[in-house]
């Protein structure tokens, strides 16, 4: 276990400790008051597995609970996505995940904002602790995403002196996350029922990581450019045959044998 650390806040000792949860814990449920949420996390993790980015000892998940004892109280956020390089022991049934107990630290969380008030931006120290506070503070997770799927904003804090800094998209509007070696950035379209803002990934050439139904329209319509290839070749020998037989034909026409030509 990584030794507790402390440091005062509002002339109050914070002692953080990283503990396992109890076996009978049990993590609240929160309702997601938008329908837009579990498919736009479900569509950044698809497109991972899928180009098989994502490793056994990795962990990514969706509403999963982050914890931390804060003053011997256990303390749990759950962030509508996250990623976890490495972590000690793969779990089939883990259901919350304790940083530098159970693995690395996060490195990055991901938000959504929705019709309510979730709490993204608060840096409240009190209990409960604000999400922003939490993982700023508490995980300091090297970046914090946050998300507007409505709107399609996105917000790419990094964590610099210990503080969240706001970094502005490159220029073809994505941010690089290093420990991914992926960029973050936002794209309008159509993916099954859901017309609007998604968030999605791009390779280090700046390629576009497609979906699985991107990638199997895709693998189709180069099955058909080669079926067309394959036509028009089948069309051109044709013609060369058909050229030659016209000329063996004008030729015998001619009292000439095409099959002993002169030299």
């Amino acid at each position: 276990m990584v030794p507790q650390v402390s440091e005062a806040t509002n002339k109050r000792e914070m002692v953080i400790t990283w503990e396992a949860l109890p076996n009978d814990f049990q993590l609240e449920d929160e309702p997601v008051d938008n329908t837009s949420q579990p498919k736009v996390a479900a569509a950044l993790s698809e497109i991972l597995e899928q180009l098989g980015f994502i490793k056994s000892n990795m962990l990514i998940a969706s509403n999963f609970g982050l914890c931390a004892y804060i003053n011997g109280e256990p303390i749990i956020k759950a962030p509508d996505w996250l990623y976890v390089p490495s972590v000690l022991q793969v779990l089939p049934d883990r259901k919350s995940y304790t940083p530098y107990l159970e693995g690395d630290v996060l490195a990055i969380v991901i938000e959504f904002l929705s019709k309510t008030d979730g709490g993204e931006y608060s840096s409240k120290r009190t209990q409960p602790v604000g999400k922003w506070f939490f993982y700023e503070q508490i995980l300091q997770v090297p970046i914090y995403a946050i998300f507007d799927p409505d709107g399609g904003l996105l917000e790419f804090h990094e964590l610099e002196n210990g503080r969240y800094e706001l970094k502005q998209p490159d220029e073809n509007g994505r941010n690089w996350v290093a420990s991914m070696g992926l960029f973050l950035g936002t794209w309008r379209g159509t993916k099954q029922d859901r017309a609007g803002y998604w968030l999605r990934w791009w390779d280090e050439a700046g390629n576009l990581l497609p979906w699985g139904v991107e990638a199997t329209e895709q693998e189709r319509q180069r099955a058909e450019q080669e079926r067309q290839r394959a036509e028009q070749e089948r069309q051109r020998a044709e013609q060369e045959r058909l050229q030659k037989e016209r000329l063996a034909d004008y030729l015998k026409s001619q009292g000439i044998d095409p099959d002993n030509l002169p030299t």
